[in-house]
């Protein structure tokens, strides 16, 4: 993977609050299809299209809390994702509207003729984390004014 300037980019981790384990290892192992790395009774690693993301069992901090204003969207104001191709995308929101997931903001596409025009969607994990799956049909655009 490199960015559009064919720099390699280093995977990120992200660590992010859990109501359950099992919930979590559903959603993100089975639904999404990321693959589980280590773990332990109250917390689990999954590879998410590369990068690192881990599962920490904290009921207490779960959720999203405030929206934010973006192109007439109210976009989860706590949230994280990855910026896919557009094949990728798209099977992803096949998948998830075929597995009935509930989307905070349905698959569409914002920014319309714009420099930043990009595939997007919004959707919650059982937890109540807000993730969002992007794409653009041309990624040179990723960080155009």
């Amino acid at each position: 993977m490199s960015t559009p300037t064919n720099h390699p980019i280093p995977p990120f981790h992200l660590a992010f609050p859990v109501h359950s384990i099992e919930a979590a290892r559903r959603f993100y192992g089975e639904l999404l299809g990321c693959s589980e790395g280590r773990s332990a009774p109250q917390w689990v690693d999954f590879n998410f299209y590369g990068h690192q993301i881990v599962a920490h069992l904290a009921p207490e901090e779960a959720g999203h809390r405030h929206t934010s204003a973006v192109d007439g969207d109210a976009v989860p104001v706590r949230h994280f994702g990855v910026v896919l191709s557009m094949e990728e995308w798209e099977a992803a929101a096949r998948r998830l509207t075929d597995a009935g997931i509930r989307f905070v903001i349905e698959p569409h596409v914002r920014f319309k003729g714009e420099p930043g025009e990009q595939a997007t969607m919004f959707f919650l994990d059982p937890s109540g984390n807000a993730l969002e799956l992007k794409a653009f049909a041309d990624m040179s655009r990723l960080f155009a004014k």
